[in-house]
């Protein structure tokens, strides 16, 4: 499995709405960083902070990057310019752009401060948003991207497994996340995907909440929500546990949550829209006790964001399903004061059909 600069680079302009001459992916400061970069550039390492890479129509990209970043281009199939100074960095931006009038901008990842820059750095040229071709591109995974999504899904699934070996009487929420974050990177993670959440009890009702000091105790509902980023692509997964004995609202709402869950599966293949598959599922629910419980959409795209844009499996969504987009499907039921169910995994659009590609058990475990 060997990164294709050239051909990625090409799938970019060739989702273009409008024709460019050039296009620019200008980073800023963390947190500012455009996925986008690493998408065309397949670097793996490093922030690349203040660092550009300019894509040509034929396949090529050259990198200006910062000498603190330096050491972190081995390898790159393409030139490199490195810079000290900012100044130095105009400069060589200036003799990339020179011959180009029509440049085009990730609209969506460059900050407008940075905008201004190019505006002044480079007068009379006309700049346009090509934000579109970057979406439509990475919507569609290709091999080397769903190897490393498939590596984060096996390492949230080791970790999800040693979850019930972790918790203790009296352990509080911040304290789960914490393990969960150590267990992450100890199994392979470059990092959480996203802050961590674990939640007991009546905060498990929050679809958003993250973690607090609240004490597990017997009887308590346990929602354990995470991923790994493994070489800058990101699993997410989600399970709930019952400190104890489950009860019989706690078992039911499990299993409408884990039916629904099993709808939407059996509802995604290629050419179905995204929101018959999220109207099927919030449908299945609706029909239950627990109807009107269900309250976001019922999966994100995933990929080197973990929502990674495009399409995603919402009640307005018109777009249609397609082989080899990454999707996660994560129905759930809250209710206010006394806890919630979310079952979430990761899986693979089949021409026909889906593959989960996040494995852990998906029954009521009894810790």
């Amino acid at each position: 499995m060997v990164f294709n600069l050239e051909k990625r680079v090409k799938k970019v302009f060739s989702n273009l709405q409008r024709k460019v001459d050039i296009i620019v992916v200008k980073n800023s400061s963390e947190p500012y960083l455009d996925h986008n970069f690493f998408y065309v550039t397949g670097l793996e390492m490093g922030f690349f902070e203040g660092c550009a890479a300019v894509l040509f129509s034929d396949g090529r990209v050259d990198l200006v990057v910062s000498e603190l970043e330096s050491e972190n281009v081995d390898g790159f199939k393409g030139d490199v310019f490195v810079y000290k100074k900012e100044k130095e960095f105009e400069e060589i931006l200036k003799k990339c752009l020179r011959s180009y009038t029509v440049i085009g901008l990730n609209f969506d990842g460059v900050l407008y401060n940075d905008f201004l820059k190019f505006k002044k750095l480079l007068p009379g040229r006309e700049f346009l948003d090509v934000s579109d071709g970057f979406v439509k591109s990475r919507m569609i995974k290709d091999e080397y991207e769903i190897e490393f999504i498939r590596e984060a899904c096996r390492i949230v699934d080791k970790v999800m497994r040693e979850i019930p070996g972790v918790l203790r009487s009296g352990m509080r929420e911040y304290e789960l996340a914490g393990e969960i974050n150590y267990l992450l990177q100890k199994n392979g993670a470059d990092k959480p995907a996203f802050d961590t959440i674990s939640s007991f009890a009546g905060n498990t009702a929050i679809p958003h909440y993250s973690h607090g000091s609240v004490k597990l105790k017997e009887g308590d509902l346990v929602l354990c929500d995470f991923g790994a980023c493994f070489k800058r692509y990101n699993s997410d997964i989600t399970r709930v546990f019952v400190f104890g004995k489950a009860n019989e609202k706690q078992k039911k709402m499990h299993e409408v949550v884990l039916q629904a869950q099993e709808i939407g599966f059996e509802k995604i293949c290629e050419g179905v829209k995204g929101k018959m598959v999220h109207n099927a599922v919030e449908g299945f629910i609706d029909e239950s006790e627990f109807k009107g419980c269900f309250i976001h959409s019922t999966g994100h795209s995933l990929g080197l964001g973990v929502h990674d844009g495009g399409i995603g499996l919402t009640s307005d969504v018109e777009g249609e399903l397609k082989e080899n987009m990454v999707l996660t499907v994560e129905p759930g039921v809250y209710v206010s004061g006394f806890g919630g169910v979310r079952i979430e995994d990761d899986v693979l659009v089949k021409r026909d059909g889906v593959e989960v590609l996040t494995k852990a058990s998906r029954e009521l475990v009894e810790v």
